[in-house]
């Protein structure tokens, strides 16, 4: 094991203990792996602009499985819409492996690393090229999942009209997001209520070993979308909800 690696398992276990999050035997392996990937093949595919054994143990690995601590996410059907490297779908299905996951995003070479990655650590997930306004109208896919996880940057009430579309009625769409973003959750009052949702709470945490602090804002399905929701990009961008 390198030291490199040596860190990434240390860091992961006192996290976990810290979290009081059990994971499978073979998880640690797991990440090591994901993380060796995510150095060799982050310089060309633009993956992600945290490096180091540390940084990425912290800021990605556990950041994404500290939702396990927000909702249950055992034996859910899970898409995370706009995956980039994978985050936070691909820890929480380390983690977590009755999971059935979905990984979403827009970009070939970040979905290429994302399958190359699920077929090296023998992980069972869908890993989908497509824009989240389009995806949605392939069949047996629209209000098909019980939780959608995002981090993604654009902000709450965009995110909403991309996410909540997938969500079955009584789910929940899941946005990581900063602790300051009070504005974002009252600009998005209207756009809960136009897509059939409603918020549930918001979570504050702090990443374990780190002064950073995030937060979970956890959105509820209580009806169903209108068929006209998402629209187009442009037109979600030009008059956001």
């Amino acid at each position: 094991m390198s030291a490199a690696q040596e860190q990434l398992t240390a860091i992961l276990t006192q996290g976990a203990e810290a979290l009081d999050i059990s994971m499978p035997p073979d998880a640690l392996t797991a990440f090591q792996t994901y993380f060796d990937l995510l150095e060799s093949r982050g310089k060309n595919v633009n993956l992600t602009t945290v490096t180091g054994a540390q940084n990425v143990a912290r800021l990605h690995f556990l950041d994404s499985i500290s939702l396990l601590k927000i909702e249950a996410f055992s034996h859910k059907r899970v898409i995370d819409i706009g995956s980039g490297a994978g985050f936070p779908g691909i820890p929480l299905k380390i983690a977590d492996p009755t999971i059935t996951l979905t990984l979403l995003d827009s970009a070939r070479k970040r979905i290429t690393f994302l399958s190359d990655l699920c077929a090296t650590l023998n992980l069972s997930a869908d890993c989908v090229q497509g824009r989240a306004e389009d995806y949605v109208h392939q069949a047996g896919i629209r209000e098909s999942f019980d939780i959608a996880v995002s981090r993604a940057l654009a902000r709450l009430n965009v995110l909403s009209e991309l996410c909540l579309p997938y969500v079955k009625v009584g789910g929940i769409f899941l946005a990581m997001k900063s602790v300051d973003s009070d504005e974002e959750l009252a600009e998005a009052d209207t756009a809960l209520e136009a897509l059939g949702a409603k918020l549930d709470k918001c979570i504050d945490y702090t990443i374990f070993d780190t002064d950073i602090k995030h937060r979970a804002v956890v959105i509820k399905k209580i009806s169903e979308t209108p068929e006209k929701y998402p629209r187009r990009f442009a037109r979600i961008q030009k008059s956001p909800l």
